[in-house]
């Protein structure tokens, strides 16, 4: 019988194929420097957004968690809606889901006097189960193959509930164990220090050193948004949250335009 199979040269190609065709699908970007600093500087306007509207402009928590969750789910719809990685969608929806987060915390703590440490604890607890269902149900959490609704959707929840535990953490260091901003902020960078070292030298799979360093950036970032917009008396720089945002919202402007123009973030196949 005559073998109608393509060639093993062919396969190779197909694969290449199929390959680019997924990463054309890729709805978020790829893990680079650019990432990383996107990333700290979304969780930093995450908690300075969230006291400048509710302090500053006087919301209060209620009206602050009202605003911002109808400007994520704006947000999550147009980034459903894409076809692809869109940069400037992307980081939206990080912007309003890291104050999203931060104001779930706020309102446990503020509102409901749930102690910082349980909050830590509890958002632990729901970020494993999160893991947890979202590996069962696809067999992976790794960020390179978001191509699907359903995918997609485990991620931006993943994604929710570690900026809610780095909010939580991140205080809960600071605050409740009186470490300082600063501090709390060093120890949280040599966390990620650590991490990066147990990937590369130590051989911590990469997928769970991602989520780990991601983990980690929300208190980093947390912590050096009070450190710079809280007062001297309160362990802070005393540049206020107006300034704090208004600093580092620009910079995440201007580094989401370079990478909509450069597309350097854009995951290609292999």
């Amino acid at each position: 019988m005559t073998d109608l199979s393509p060639p093993e040269t062919v396969r190779p190609a197909r694969a290449r194929r199929v390959a680019a065709a997924q990463c054309a699908l890729n709805r978020v970007p790829a893990i680079t420097l650019y990432f990383w600093l996107i990333k700290i500087l979304c969780t930093t306007v995450g908690e300075t957004a969230a006291d400048f509207m509710n302090e500053e402009l006087s919301l209060g928590l209620t009206g602050t968690t009202l605003v911002m969750s109808t400007l994520l789910l704006m947000a999550l719809v147009l980034q459903f809606r894409a076809k692809r990685y869109v940069p400037a969608v992307y980081w939206f929806v990080l912007v309003a889901i890291s104050i999203v987060g931060t104001l779930i915390t706020d309102i446990l703590s503020d509102k409901v006097g749930v102690p910082l440490a349980l909050s830590t604890l509890s958002f632990a607890a729901v970020l494993l189960a999160t893991f947890a269902l979202w590996y069962a149900t696809e067999k992976t959490l790794s960020i390179r193959t978001i191509v699907s609704v359903r995918r997609e959707a485990f991620y931006w929840a993943a994604v929710l509930v570690t900026f809610a535990f780095g909010t939580a953490a991140g205080d809960w260091l600071a605050e409740g164990l009186a470490l300082g901003y600063l501090k709390s902020a060093v120890v949280f960078a040599a966390l990620i220090g650590a991490v990066v070292v147990a990937h590369w030298r130590l051989g911590l799979n990469a997928v769970i050193a991602f989520w780990f360093a991601y983990v980690l950036t929300r208190p980093l970032g947390a912590s050096l948004g009070d450190y710079l917009s809280q007062l001297p008396e309160d362990g802070g720089l005393g540049l206020g949250t107006i300034t704090t945002s208004a600093l580092f919202l620009g910079a995440i402007l201007a580094a989401v335009s370079y990478l909509t123009v450069t597309k350097r973030d854009v995951i290609v196949a292999k």
